[in-house]
């Protein structure tokens, strides 16, 4: 085994949208009042977020807002027209993503569904452990992607009371410019303010919220960290191996998992399940010219990505 131990694997990049966020997005829309849904819902989303809460709406029969950076993947982008919602594009920053959402709420007097620090959202995200556990009740620990922490945090509240002693592991990558805050915050025991992590997992980029750090805190055990080149040897190993299309963000738990962190700081761990927490690899020409100048040279490896 590869990893050492036997690893369970929560598919959610074949979830409706591609991703883990159509859970909390769907609480959160069907659980407004008629009256609020009927004015509709905004959002900013580096992606996924926007892509699902276009989709809850557009099943509860609402308006939807979305706000997405510039650089954001074009499927997501694609995802979110598909379901009758064109994107709202702005600067590739926080500080501009929120900016531009909060005029949208202000013209619209649309409901603000933000994509992780909601109590609404961080319960949807839970069912992931809901599930995981009644499929596979011998679970030691859950590793997960971190970022915001929505997911992470209604895992790990739903896990604990379902299974006290079982561990909760953040998959962090640490970027291009080493600003993995989540590690850098549980390590110092408080809140550290990083730049933005420069990484190819674009959905694993925020920073975690005034709901989500102190569940984070109280009840995620450790982070590993991993790099890109982990990141990318884990999209190829999913690809190859179970034959499913994983983005760069859902292999991060993979790379966790198959981590030297992970062996020396958990080798007790047996029975670990990974969180394949988003599918939505943009296939754009870029990679289908790659395999073409491939074909034509006779090279048969996957391209990298």
């Amino acid at each position: 085994m590869l990893s050492g131990r036997s690893l369970y694997f929560k598919a959610e990049l074949f979830q409706a949208t591609g991703a883990f966020k159509i859970r909390g997005a769907c609480n959160a829309v069907f659980s407004l009042t008629e009256e609020k849904a009927a004015r509709g819902v905004a959002t900013h989303s580096s992606g996924n977020h926007a892509a699902a809460l276009a989709r809850a709406a557009q099943l509860r029969g609402i308006p939807a807002y979305v706000v997405v950076p510039s650089n954001t993947p074009e499927i997501k982008v694609d995802a979110c027209r598909s379901y009758g919602v064109e994107p709202i594009m702005c600067e590739a920053s926080m500080a501009a993503r929120e900016a531009a959402c909060a005029l949208v709420v202000q013209d619209t007097d649309a409901t603000f569904v933000p994509p992780y620090n909601h109590p609404l959202v961080i319960a949807g995200q839970g069912t992931i452990a809901l599930e995981f556990l009644e499929q596979v009740p011998l679970l030691d620990a859950l590793i997960v992607p971190v970022s915001g922490g929505g997911m992470i945090s209604g895992i790990a509240v739903a896990a604990r009371a379902l299974k006290p002693g079982i561990k909760i592991l953040a998959a962090e990558p640490v970027g291009r410019n080493n600003a993995a805050d989540v590690a850098a915050s549980l390590a110092a025991g408080r809140l550290v303010q990083l730049d933005k992590p420069e990484t190819i997992c674009d959905g694993l980029q925020a920073a975690t919220g005034s709901l989500t750090w102190p569940i984070v805190q109280q009840l995620v055990d450790g982070v590993l960290t991993v790099c890109e080149e982990e990141v990318v040897a884990a999209m190829r190993l999913v690809m190859e191996r179970m034959k499913a299309v994983v983005e760069p963000s859902g292999a991060a738990g993979v790379a966790a998992a198959l981590g030297s962190d992970m062996r020396s700081r958990y080798p007790e761990l047996r029975h670990v399940g990974v969180v394949l927490c988003g599918g939505n690899l943009d296939f754009g020409d870029a990679f289908w010219q790659s395999w073409l100048a491939r074909s034509l040279t006779g090279t048969q490896n996957i391209p990298s990505t």
